[in-house]
């Protein structure tokens, strides 16, 4: 029976090795690529982690897990990793949706001032056409706002301020001029803010092909 595992598995061991203590250093954890598994490959921590979870695994589990899908996705569902991107993945649904009903709703509010220029139109034709051109623009201005290109555009800067000052942080934290607790907690809540809107910036790119 020939393996199926992705292509990614393909260059690593198939019987990996438990990480010592000095193989991953603190330094080496807060330096990786936070982008890496948004590319499909795990990042040296996320590997780390994973590897834990198959050091106590027997051959006969891991080559099982290599040849049978089914059980090489229950183990793969089962990784903390995973279980946070799909919770990731269920709220950037429910903010597509959100942000559906918002532009959906000032679609309506567009078509009733264009029903209002109409009536207007037929009863003060000079002063309706001075006040539907100031609408219009005002149209054009709502619609370039919050043209997917211009959100997108957006949270791309949003993204590149965050990991700016993310790096910023690190260099603090390497330089000694922040203390470890308060370094973790800021750290962690820039790069959740980060992984966050590049989810939804990929989903937007996505929706936009």
């Amino acid at each position: 029976m020939q393996p199926w595992y992705p292509p990614f598995v393909v260059g690593s061991s198939s019987h990996p090795s438990t990480p010592s203590s000095s193989s991953v250093s603190p330094h080496q954890r807060d330096s990786d690529n936070p982008q890496s598994s948004l590319r499909g490959q795990p990042s040296p921590a996320e590997a780390a982690r994973i590897i834990a979870h198959l050091k106590d695994k027997s051959v006969d589990e891991l080559q099982r897990l290599l040849k049978d899908k089914e059980a090489y996705n229950a183990f793969f569902n089962s990784l903390d990793q995973v279980k946070t991107q799909n919770n990731l993945l269920d709220e950037l649904r429910k903010e597509t949706m959100q942000l559906a009903r918002v532009n959906l709703e000032k679609e309506q509010r567009i078509s009733e001032l264009r029903n209002q220029c109409t009536i207007i139109r037929t009863t003060e034709l000079a002063a309706a056409q001075d006040r539907l051109a100031d609408l219009e623009r005002q149209k054009d201005e709502i619609m370039k706002f919050y043209s997917p290109a211009a959100l997108l555009n957006k949270l791309q800067k949003s993204m590149a301020k965050l990991d700016e000052e993310s790096e910023e942080l690190h260099q603090k934290f390497l330089e000694k001029d922040i203390d470890l607790p308060p370094f973790v907690q800021k750290y962690k809540k820039l790069r959740t803010a980060y992984h966050r809107q590049a989810l939804l910036y990929l989903a937007g790119k996505t929706s936009l092909r």
